[in-house]
């Protein structure tokens, strides 16, 4: 990931990122007026810590800082992505009509990033550098979420998204949320470590 097309490939991927959670923390504070409340309500969601750990992920390719472009990062953020993706789609697409700074947010982080980081890991990563030991490494970044946003709503009994409000629909269906999310997770994590596999495979025939 060291050649200028890399990295300028990072460079906008890290730009999307940005541009994605400045939007929507400009809507958020057109209703709130406040920074720390804006901060608050935007630290709630997957999606935006998601796009500040691609921020923070790519950004770090783009200006070559080795302890943030280490493939296991590169991967993680490839899998949060497609799963913010999936679950915008599968369980939220319809439920707000949004305007302005929220759908530009929504453009660039639930529909730009979950094809732009996959197809970046594709073209620009390493392979052969992914183990199956990783997948705890990739699942304990949903599930520290999860953790947070129970602990969060217990605080304030508000929850960021409808399939983990507890108040509302209990905590068996919220288990069962977030058991087919944690499995779609592992599932996907797992097919990525084999396809990293062989592609590496591959381009040692090939090379």
């Amino acid at each position: 990931m060291e050649s200028r097309s890399a990295r300028l490939a990072a460079a906008l991927i890290a730009l999307c990122a940005a541009l994605g959670v400045a939007a929507g923390f400009t809507a958020v504070f057109g209703r709130t007026g406040s920074v720390p409340l804006t901060a608050w309500i935007m630290v709630a969601y997957f999606t935006n810590l998601t796009g500040l750990l691609v921020l923070a992920v790519f950004g770090g390719i783009a200006l070559r800082l080795p302890a943030l472009a280490q493939p296991r990062l590169v991967a993680t953020a490839v899998l949060a992505t497609l799963l913010v993706g999936l679950v915008q789609r599968l369980l939220l697409y319809g439920l707000k009509t949004l305007r302005g700074g929220d759908l530009v947010g929504d453009i660039l982080l639930h529909q730009a990033l979950p094809v732009l980081v996959p197809l970046f890991w594709l073209v620009f990563a390493p392979k052969g550098r992914l183990g199956f030991r990783d997948l705890a490494l990739f699942a304990s970044y949903p599930l520290t979420y999860l953790g947070y946003t129970l602990v969060r709503g217990a605080y304030d009994a508000r929850y960021p998204y409808p399939f983990l409000d507890v108040g509302k629909i209990g905590w068996g269906p919220v288990a069962a949320y977030a058991g087919a999310i944690a499995a779609a997770f592992l599932g996907v994590g797992w097919v990525l470590v084999l396809l990293d596999r062989r592609l590496a495979r591959r381009r040692l025939a090939s090379g």
